[in-house]
């Protein structure tokens, strides 16, 4: 899960900041990957995002290890222009946490920030999406792994293989190649934005 260097628009992470979260790994037992996608289209949205990567540190046997590059996309699913736009993120986490424990975290995270969820598709403080947890394949309706719709979604795959060119979504390919299928229309690289990874 190195940062791919090349990249200009990937910030690589200062090492005493790889080194703590390394020390700080030593605390959790068995930690599994995942990938959770953040979204906010009200508010100060990147003040929102930043405060949900926060949230996600603060979380008791949670580390989190990679914060992605910033992206604007379009609303997914709504006419265009009745909605503000999006800042989307991707952040990758080490977790001991099951998958429901992650879940209820992620939906408290919403809860905090006043995310509203009066329609589907509707606007929002944030979006805390569990995009893939480990290797799980899950049909339970509750939570679903992986996410059912991250294989379609450049405003996931794009910030994703911005931090592990290499992944793969269970059951769908490599992220480079969903990528590739999806295309990068209406995800627009942000340099000018950046979110902290915790210190």
């Amino acid at each position: 899960m190195k940062h791919p260097q090349s990249d200009p628009t990937v910030q690589p992470v200062p090492a005493a900041v790889t080194a703590a979260v390394d020390a700080a790994d030593v605390t959790l037992s068995n930690p599994k990957w995942a990938v959770l996608a953040l979204g906010s289209n009200l508010g100060n949205r990147l003040e929102t995002l930043q405060g949900a990567v926060d949230a996600l540190e603060d979380t008791p046997g949670l580390r989190v290890k990679a914060v992605s590059p910033v992206y604007e996309t379009e609303p997914w699913g709504v006419e265009p222009g009745t909605q503000p736009s999006y800042l989307n993120a991707v952040v990758l986490v080490k977790t001991t946490l099951p998958p429901s424990s992650l879940l209820e975290r992620a939906q408290a995270i919403e809860e905090a920030f006043d995310r509203v969820r009066d329609e589907r598709w509707g606007a929002r403080t944030i979006d805390v999406d569990i995009i893939t947890y480990a290797d799980v394949v899950s049909d339970d309706p509750v939570l679903t792994l992986p996410h059912p719709r991250a294989h379609l979604r450049a405003f996931v795959l794009a910030p994703w293989h911005d931090i592990a060119p290499d992944a793969a979504l269970p059951g769908h390919g490599t992220v480079a190649d969903l990528l590739a299928a999806v295309g990068r229309d209406g995800v627009v690289a942000r340099g000018d934005l950046e979110l902290r990874l915790p210190e």
